[in-house]
């Protein structure tokens, strides 16, 4: 298991080393699930009946909604946060995020009784700003389309003499992420079945990576998708690539948890080496999945949790016969925007 990292930096490494971490293997997310346990919610696996008649296979949602913070990122903020040394962590911790990981880390830093600092985007959702301030956080406000937020954490976290933890480039982040998957596995087991295929939303590639790394080696044959939206295919094009491609001019996204322009450079090997295709979906493919989702499924969705999802009712990948499994990252959503699809959203079949 890897041992507590006092770390600052991009990778949330020491200054003077100069290569990356190792990221974590098997027992290292096995570990992080056991110290998870009455912390982060194990998330229900739920069977899509309906779905699963229509698409000929076997369809189940892994409602990461229902996590702590409404976000599956608390699971790796909790690992992070939980192996530093007492110490180090009670100098307190900076996070940048759009929301998602910023109520991961104000959850956590409040549950261990230290200070947080996020930067957030101006434009990111009110409720994820609200619910990283009602978390006992502070939030430093920036320009998202002038500003960087890296730049800014990372002086930050010198200025204060604080850990700054990624969102995902990280060994322990990866497999905090990573006990999703095995929670998948261990379920799926339980009813004498074995994903085929899963579906990942898919950013800096942290929950992708976990889920290769910790689902993927107890199920190697399972074919394990990024999903992205339109725009915003940075891992789809770095995985046909063989390289990390950075995104050049992106356009505006209704998934603010989706919007880095490039992969992660710990977790890209990983996925290079262990995920299948990615698979790109529309903006009205995921209001379409939102709407699925809430009347169908009865879960609140928000649009970056929800592109999984949005690839299986378009049709992106074949699944007839297969058991599937759609991971639904995130609940936090604007509640304005939720109200705006359902009303305008009157189909939920696939193009």
């Amino acid at each position: 298991m890897h041992p507590p990292l006092p770390r600052t930096g991009r990778l949330g490494l020491d200054a003077r080393m100069t290569a990356p971490p190792a990221p974590p293997g098997l027992a290292d997310i096995q570990a992080a699930a056991m110290a998870l346990a009455g912390l982060a919610v194990r998330t229900p696996l739920l069977p899509c009946p309906a779905l699963s008649a229509r698409l000929d296979a076997r369809v189940f949602v892994k409602a990461e909604t229902l996590q702590r913070t409404g976000s599956f990122k608390v699971r790796g903020a909790y690992t992070l946060l939980a192996r530093l040394p007492p110490a180090v962590r009670a100098r307190g911790v900076v996070a940048h995020s759009s929301g998602n990981h910023a109520q991961g880390v104000a959850d956590a830093a409040r549950h261990f009784g230290v200070p947080a600092a996020i930067v957030m985007p101006s434009d990111a959702p009110p409720p994820k700003i609200a619910g990283t301030r009602a978390r006992g956080a502070e939030v430093i406000l920036y320009d998202r389309a002038q500003g960087d937020r890296l730049a800014i954490a990372e002086a930050l976290a010198a200025e204060r003499g604080a850990v700054l933890v990624p969102p995902f480039d990280h060994p322990d982040i990866i497999a905090g992420q990573g006990t999703a998957g095995l929670e998948v596995v261990e379920d799926l087991d339980r009813l004498g079945l074995s994903p085929d295929i899963v579906l990942v939303p898919t950013s800096g590639g942290g929950l992708l990576a976990g889920t290769c790394l910790g689902l993927g080696a107890l199920v190697p044959e399972a074919r394990i998708h990024p999903v992205e939206p339109e725009g915003y295919d940075d891992t789809a094009r770095s995985l046909a690539a063989g390289r990390r491609v950075r995104l050049g001019a992106t356009p505006p996204s209704l998934c603010d948890a989706l919007l880095l322009p490039e992969p992660g450079a710990l977790t890209f090997p990983v996925n290079a080496a262990r995920a299948a295709e990615g698979l790109v979906v529309s903006e009205e493919s995921v209001r379409r999945a939102l709407a699925h989702a809430e009347r169908e499924l009865k879960l609140v969705v928000e649009p970056g949790g929800a592109v999984g999802l949005a690839a299986l009712l378009a049709g992106r990948v074949a699944v007839s016969g297969r058991t599937v499994v759609v991971l639904l990252t995130g609940g936090n959503v604007a509640p304005a925007l939720l109200a705006e699809i359902l009303r305008t959203q009157t189909d939920t079949e696939p193009s």
